[in-house]
This record gives C-alpha cells, structure tokens and sequence, in this order.
C-alpha cells in the first residue's frame, strides 16, 4: 500500500469528489476540466458518474476511466472535515 493510496471516495454535485487518502489527507477534485477528454467524456452522465468507486486505491469508474495518483495529488483541493456521500461540497 502506497500513502497516496485513495481510501474512500465520494461523488458529489458539480462533477467534483470528495476523496480520503489512506495518509489520512483529504480534499475535493474537480472533474469538469477532463469532461470533454475521450473516455471522459461518459461522466457527464450524472448516473454513471455517481457509480464513482475505489479499486486497488485508485479512484475508477465501471468503464475503465481513473484517475492517476499523481493527477488526483495535483489538482486536490485540502478540506478539513470529512464530507458524508451524496452531500454537495
């Protein structure tokens, strides 16, 4: 297990997630800048998006999009308090 292994992951409104590092670290991503990129392109469907988990501590989708480590450590925006599933940011 790598310390930025993702440990939990939530969907939340505006095609962002909130997401839980196994260091303990947490933060939100946003999406809407990879909306229009190949496979991407899918999360726009709010269902499908939603269906957003973690495999092998890498955020993925059912049709094969994740997310890389180092992407995901790069565009995490820190927050403070844990964020429940389903609630908005």
């Amino acid at each position: 297990m790598m310390y930025w292994d993702v440990k939990r992951v939530c969907p939340l409104d505006n095609y962002e997630i909130y997401v839980e590092l196994e260091d303990g670290r947490k933060g939100i991503f946003d999406l809407k800048p990879y909306l229009d990129h190949g496979l991407f392109r899918e999360l726009k469907n709010k269902a499908y998006f939603s269906q957003v988990d973690v495999v092998f501590g890498a955020v993925t989708w059912p049709h094969e999009q994740d997310i890389a480590p180092e992407t995901l450590l790069a565009g995490l925006k820190p927050v403070e308090k844990e964020i429940n599933a389903k609630q908005g940011a």
